[in-house]
């Protein structure tokens, strides 16, 4: 009996109802739910976790071959891009795993409410809006601690049976599994869970008809039913976070020092003043072009980043990152097949270094990490050589 399943929730609200159904997004047993319950159900509307901009990968497949990496890079989105494939690749590893396609459950969501003649909602938030408010909530420190977690995630050999799949669906493991992640990472929970449950109660509760059927990754249901009783402002749920200024006076703070520093010592002393900016030069370019040389980038490559790091640094519109990687593009552009083994390339490290689309985002990303590494090392040994000749 439908009624008997732990994953299903019914709500009465303001004379409509409400079957959420919690899914497990590589379950087969959630696929087969997902179709029994709206056959049975014939909601008036069937509402998905999806927003367009998946519905559309959904249905037409992850398009990769039609990505413009240079639209990307000038775009500055390869670390977004880096986080998306290990995401995609992680649910692509767990659903081969299971012998269905990833996001079966939302497929079969779709493809029966066609069935019945249900209207379709696509409920959730653009991702790349989720994704941005993820990003500038953060901090740096958690910017670095969430790369390392979901490139950890990537290479993770760890499998799961589809038994302790369902387990993870049951209300105890949630709680346990939010209680945890809230602790863990508190400032990533309110862009990434606790808002998309507003904006997902919001739309879930908008759909038309008497009957609606809500097709929900199970750890969102708990938040769904205590949020679809309040109202929720979807523009601004919707909005892009406001950009904090401080980012950019401490960018231009840190290059009018440095600049300010190696003058006035070069007045005092010409000879230190050199000592400043060889120090400048090669920390800079020497780590960035090592950070390209990690990723195996193209030599002409690692020598746009050494060359251009020292200058890049000074202005915090640029990036050395963006220079060796435009250059890795150019001379090792990736082919269609490249970009359509993207998914299996990034199982293994071999792999992702391989790749020619991998490794272009390798290199802007290693890049701009040396050359960082080495504006904190430069820029402490020229204080160092300013103090000594006061």
């Amino acid at each position: 009996m439908l009624d008997e399943n732990q994953n299903i929730t019914r709500l009465q609200l303001n004379g409509k109802e409400y079957v959420l159904i919690g899914t497990a997004h590589v379950s087969k047993k959630s696929a087969e739910l997902v179709k029994e319950v709206i056959e049975q159900e014939q909601p008036d509307s069937v509402c998905v976790e999806l927003d367009k901009q998946r519905y559309e990968s959904v249905q037409n497949g992850n398009k990769w071959s039609e990505m413009d990496i240079f639209q990307v890079i000038k775009e500055k989105k390869a670390t977004l891009l880096l986080m998306n494939l290990a995401i995609s690749s992680f649910q692509k590893r767990m659903a081969e795993q299971f012998g269905i396609k990833p996001g079966q459950e939302m497929i079969q969501g779709i493809e029966s409410a066609n069935e019945i003649g249900a209207e379709l909602v696509l409920a959730d938030r653009n991702i790349q809006i989720t994704f941005s408010r993820i990003w500038g909530n953060v901090g740096f420190k958690g910017k670095a601690a969430l790369l390392t977690q979901v490139l950890a995630g990537l290479f993770s050999k760890e499998t799961i049976s589809e038994e302790e799949l369902e387990k993870m669906k049951t209300q105890d493991a949630i709680d346990s599994v939010l209680q945890e992640f809230s602790t863990e990472f508190p400032r990533l929970k309110k862009p990434l869970i606790d808002e998309r449950d507003q904006y997902l109660a919001q739309k879930i509760k908008d759909a038309p008809g008497k009957k609606i059927v809500a097709v929900l990754g199970a750890a969102h249901v708990p938040g769904i039913i205590k949020e679809i009783q309040k109202e929720h402002d979807l523009k601004k749920l919707r909005e892009m976070p406001p950009k904090s200024k401080l980012p950019k006076i401490i960018g231009w703070s840190i290059p009018f020092v440095i600049i300010c520093l190696i003058a006035y010592t070069f007045w005092t002393n010409p000879i230190a003043g050199w000592q400043q900016v060889w120090s400048w030069l090669i920390w800079n370019g020497g780590f960035s072009a090592l950070g390209a040389l990690i990723a195996f980038g193209h030599p002409l490559a690692i020598l746009t980043t050494l060359v251009a790091a020292p200058i890049t640094s000074l202005n915090p519109f640029m990036a050395a990152g963006f220079f060796a990687g435009f250059v890795q593009a150019l001379v090792k552009k990736p082919h269609v097949s490249d970009f359509e083994a993207l998914t299996q390339d990034v199982h293994t490290l071999k792999g992702f270094w391989n790749n020619k689309v991998t490794r272009i985002l390798l290199v802007i990303l290693l890049a701009n990490i040396g050359s960082s590494i080495g504006t904190f090392i430069a820029g402490t040994d020229i204080v160092r050589v300013f103090i000594n000749n006061l």
